[in-house]
């Protein structure tokens, strides 16, 4: 049988993209075969297409989530079967496919009540909210948190599990739709549209005196109005750069105590204990309504629709790619 692959041909556009067909290998040592069901994006995603975060050789397959069907079983492989439902996210890169050999180790079976589906949207964003909200600043009852982008993907699980923690939550959204979604997610307070004055709102918001840590999937100047909303002694948490590469920060910004934090959810990913402590509190999430919302489906071949509209911005939720 053979199966689709999504080849980038070089760091670019979405005009690098290439479909061909491959035979998939059987699988080696301690190895499985997943049949895709559905496969995730990520704005990662879009920073790997664009050389942000290099692939170590070109060309390259790019992916880091995906959910589906164990088709295959190689030697010294004895927790899986043919047929077991699995998903999987994280390093090594390489999703955007049909089927693919992973190790063993790295896929996590999937309880009856999450879908395919809801494990390729929400896999990752789950795991990266489980290491923000939980290692990167241990949010708890009564802690103020700014989330960024609170209707997206990883903002809508941010919400979610930050509300289930009973911490106050704080969202900023582009749009009066995007606030309705937010707000159904348990935002308790909402600044919306790309021109509002964040700080001024947040100090209005907190008493004047700021967030106990700020989430920033944005980039671009928004960070330092993030940091700039934070309270003293508190952390401004920088995961990525939607809005533009992220301006030098005068350190004279982190005065009064504050902290400035740039975790990486593949560099904690790397070790497999840490991977599948963040991968199994991802799916108890899942099973208990700690989901991305699906904003998009297109086919594994559409992927350069995918990731145009994933950076159009339009989309509220994940995007998924199904082959």
């Amino acid at each position: 049988m053979t199966d689709q692959i999504i080849w980038l041909n070089a760091p670019g556009d979405i005009t690098q993209f290439r479909v061909e067909h491959h035979r998939c290998e059987p699988p080696g040592d301690g190895e499985i075969t997943i049949r895709h069901q559905a496969i995730g994006t990520n704005f990662l995603d879009v920073y790997h297409r664009k050389g942000i975060y290099p692939m170590p050789s070109y060309p390259a397959v790019i992916g880091a989530e995906a959910a589906g069907i164990v088709e295959d079983v190689g030697p010294g492989v004895s927790v899986f079967q043919k047929g077991d439902r699995v998903a999987y996210a994280g390093p090594p890169i390489g999703a955007y496919r049909s089927t693919r050999n992973i190790a063993a180790e790295r896929a996590i079976k999937l309880p009856d009540a999450v879908s395919a589906k809801t494990a390729a949207s929400s896999l990752l964003k789950g795991m990266t909210a489980y290491m923000l909200l939980k290692k990167t600043y241990n949010v708890g009852a009564g802690t103020q948190v700014l989330i960024h982008a609170a209707a997206g993907g990883l903002g809508s699980i941010l919400v979610r599990w930050a509300r289930s923690l009973d911490a106050t939550v704080i969202g900023t959204v582009g749009s009066s739709e995007k606030a309705a979604l937010a707000a159904s997610y348990g935002a308790d307070h909402l600044i919306v549209g790309r021109g509002a004055d964040i700080v001024a709102d947040v100090k209005r918001l907190t008493n004047g005196l700021g967030v106990d840590v700020a989430y920033d999937g944005i980039g671009g100047d928004t960070l330092l109005k993030s940091i700039r909303s934070v309270r003293p002694f508190g952390m401004a948490v920088t995961i990525g750069q939607a809005a533009g590469a992220i301006p030098p920060v005068p350190v004279e910004e982190l005065r009064r105590g504050k902290a400035l934090c740039h975790p990486s959810i593949m560099a904690w990913c790397a070790d497999i204990g840490q991977y599948r402590e963040a991968a199994l509190a991802a799916v108890r999430a899942m099973e208990i309504g700690i989901v991305s919302q699906i904003g998009a489906e297109y086919r594994l071949a559409d992927v350069a629709k995918a990731h145009g509209e994933m950076e159009s911005g339009r989309s509220a939720g994940s995007i998924l790619l199904i082959p």
